[in-house]
């Protein structure tokens, strides 16, 4: 066997349809569109999913409802990351606990504002956060810890 004599399968390297290049190449004049009509125009096909041969589309039929905002699609709203306070005393025991020191724990995603809710039982200690409950707040004072805001949530 020679280089030569190396050929693709059969099918392999199929050539594209060339349309409307004369009437030898079987597909010329309407280019295999047919006569007249909307598909033998140019743009002439509509999207399937919405259009539905000109009456009132679905969309349009169903009544609209709630609050659309200054922008298309849901309403911008600060996510916070949520840890609990007994969370906190597991895996932390003394000194100042901030945003980071959470994410590092793996309490937490970074890069997000921090909550502090109540469940669990607290343990002295100083935690930073972007928020706090009240119920929080009261178990760290209770317990002998602090609750310190930060700013710019």
């Amino acid at each position: 066997m020679k280089l030569i004599d190396i050929r693709p399968n059969q099918g392999a390297n199929k050539q594209r349809k060339r349309v409307g290049r004369g009437p030898g190449s079987g597909h010329g004049k309407t280019a295999g569109r047919g006569h007249k009509g909307q598909k033998s125009r140019s743009g002439g096909v509509k999207n399937p999913a919405r259009f539905e041969g000109g009456r009132s589309t679905l969309i349009m039929r169903l009544p609209k409802r709630g609050m659309k905002g200054a922008s298309h699609g849901p309403l911008k709203r600060v996510e916070y990351q949520v840890v609990n306070v007994g969370a906190i005393a597991k895996h932390f025991t003394s000194g100042e606990v901030g945003p980071e020191a959470l994410a590092q724990a793996g309490l937490v995603r970074p890069g997000y504002p921090v909550k502090v809710l109540a469940l669990g039982d607290a343990n002295g200690v100083k935690v930073r956060a972007h928020k706090f409950s009240q119920a929080a707040v009261e178990k760290l004072k209770a317990a002998g810890g602090e609750a310190i805001v930060i700013e710019g949530a």
